[in-house]
């Protein structure tokens, strides 16, 4: 987990101060990890630092630090006096942000607290530059150290019909995953996007392959399967990370001898996977989302594929 200043900026820029609880500090069984958030406004709240009655309470003691202003360090064992069975104890850190506080997050480290810097938050951070790696978040001598949030995958969905908008809706909540959504006409989008999310409508989407990072990943599902068969031929010459195509074995098989016909080598053809999701989940829209998700969190994307998803 890591502080997500983009999201935190799109909350500011919705709410104008915001309070942030993040888990801190954790001990026993525990419902989060350490760095789990969630942000908190008059009205409303996102993310989720683990549920039931600890984040209730949190929340409330969110919208008191909004009133005073002081951030606040408090531990909470989750035990009778919350009511739930864990067990163990979490000391949870809520601070108010604004714009002024945000424009001070400028490293790929935050490190914040009370008095000077201690040393031994100096050394974590001496230590995460030289090494060339983020520090796990953690509290260390009453400072709260995070990384900065980056987003280290490039997905770019194609098709905002039933399946597209389920995916979309599944995995935009993910900090590490920066969302291309691109379809034909802006009526085809839902009339709410998911913050984060950046929609694309081109008349021929095919034409947007050539933007793509050549790291991206893909997921092919557009109502036309001469736009898909396109978009395959396309980023075949482009170049991709992964690509996943929606259909069946049927359709993957004229593809197939399409791409072949069109220059594609069966090496380089079997680089996309077609079909997607998982038979056992069935083919309702968010079941074949949920596969497809699962999958993509897989090291090397395993489990994407399967026999077929009609």
């Amino acid at each position: 987990m890591s502080f997500d200043r983009e999201e935190m900026a799109r909350a500011l820029a919705g709410h104008g101060r915001v309070a942030r609880v993040v888990v801190a500090e954790t001990a026993g069984s525990v419902p989060r990890e350490v760095g789990a958030s969630m942000l908190v406004w008059p009205g409303g709240q996102s993310g989720t630092i683990g549920g039931g009655a600890l984040e209730f309470e949190a929340a409330k003691t969110a919208l008191d630090v909004l009133e005073t202003g002081a951030d606040r360090v408090d531990r909470r064992p989750l035990g009778p006096g919350l009511g739930q069975c864990c067990g163990g104890a979490v000391t949870l850190l809520t601070e108010v942000w604004d714009a002024t506080r945000l424009e001070r997050v400028t490293d790929d480290v935050v490190a914040r607290g009370p008095g000077e810097m201690p040393l031994a938050v100096r050394r974590v951070l001496n230590a995460a530059r030289a090494e060339g790696r983020a520090p796990a978040p953690a509290l260390v001598a009453g400072w709260m150290v995070e990384p900065v949030t980056k987003p280290v995958r490039e997905l770019w969905i194609w098709g905002a019909g039933h399946v597209g908008r389920a995916l979309v809706a599944v995995l935009s909540p993910l900090p590490d995953l920066s969302i291309t959504w691109v379809d034909t006409a802006a009526e085809r989008f839902p009339a709410t996007v998911p913050e984060g999310v950046t929609q694309l409508v081109a008349a021929n989407p095919a034409d947007l392959v050539a933007h793509a990072p050549n790291e991206a990943e893909h997921l092919i599902l557009t109502f036309s399967h001469a736009l898909d068969l396109e978009l395959c031929h396309r980023l075949l010459r482009h170049g991709f990370r992964f690509a996943g195509l929606i259909g069946s074995a049927t359709k993957w098989a004229r593809f197939r001898s399409r791409l072949r016909q069109l220059g594609h080598a069966d090496a380089q053809i079997d680089r996309i996977c077609c079909p997607i999701g998982q038979p056992e989940l069935g083919k309702h829209p968010q079941a074949i989302a949920v596969g497809v998700a699962a999958g993509l969190l897989m090291p090397d994307n395993k489990s994407v594929t399967v026999k077929d998803t009609g």
